[in-house]
């Protein structure tokens, strides 16, 4: 039980900056939602049970232009499918005596960020770290986009849109210590980086219409898939073998 609440303060600890970036994103976020006619706590509920930036704005985007349900919903998965990866990834961190309702609610709780400091959780990854920085990085983004709502036109659109440069510093902070400890990981992730520019400018991409969400879910197979077969994580028994 100590345990469970020391990881859970630690998971709040490390979920506060992602809830600040998430709240900059949701509240210019918030911003397409008010063009569809939400409210704020229509917005709040939304963005509590989906916290996803591209999903999102897909769905306020085809809510505008009077898309069915149906459309809806296939653009939200489709968007939202590299989740799926992230979650198998995670259940790979798990004690084998973790119940299967906290493998469900961990799983609930993927977001990037939150797959990147799980991820790089050390040992097996305890639940309760990834529900202590859900619960406090979930509220803010749903706080975002309903003050967001709320602000309208009050503020210059610029000036929110800059404030979304908070989560790309998120992203820096979760893949750099890794990389900077193994070579392997740095190396896979500079590749990333080109080949996922390179996919953005290569007009074969356009032509299949493949969605940024797409082309992200096939780098991330490509790349991890070559990277384990050249350089795999040894585990006890391999190296009491070797």
């Amino acid at each position: 039980m100590s345990n469970n609440k020391k990881a859970f303060v630690q998971g709040l600890r490390d979920g506060l900056p992602i809830g600040l970036g998430y709240f900059a994103v949701a509240f210019s976020l918030g911003f397409m939602a008010k063009k569809c006619m939400l409210t704020p706590l229509q917005g709040f509920i939304g963005s509590f049970f989906t916290r996803a930036s591209a999903g999102e704005y897909g769905v306020y985007t085809m809510v505008v232009q009077d898309a069915s349900y149906l459309a809806v919903i296939v653009m939200c998965l489709i968007t939202n499918l590299r989740y799926l990866l992230m979650s198998t990834a995670l259940s790979q961190k798990f004690s084998p005596d973790t119940s299967f309702i906290k493998r469900i609610l961990t799983g609930c709780c993927v977001t990037d960020e939150i797959f990147g400091i799980s991820i790089a959780y050390p040992g097996y990854l305890n639940p309760y770290y990834t529900f202590g920085a859900a619960s406090i990085s979930t509220p803010m983004w749903a706080c975002g986009t309903m003050m967001g709502i709320i602000a309208g036109s009050i503020l210059p659109s610029r000036a929110v849109s800059a404030l979304s440069v908070a989560l790309y510093g998120m992203f820096l902070a979760i893949i750099i210590p890794p990389s900077k400890k193994d070579k392997a990981v740095c190396i896979a992730v500079i590749v990333s980086f080109l080949l996922s520019y390179m996919c953005r400018k290569l007009d074969i991409f356009e032509r299949l219409n493949l969605s940024s969400g797409t082309i992200t879910i096939i780098l991330t197979i490509v790349i991890s898939s070559i990277a384990a077969i050249i350089r795999p994580v040894l585990t006890n028994t391999d190296e009491m073998d070797s």
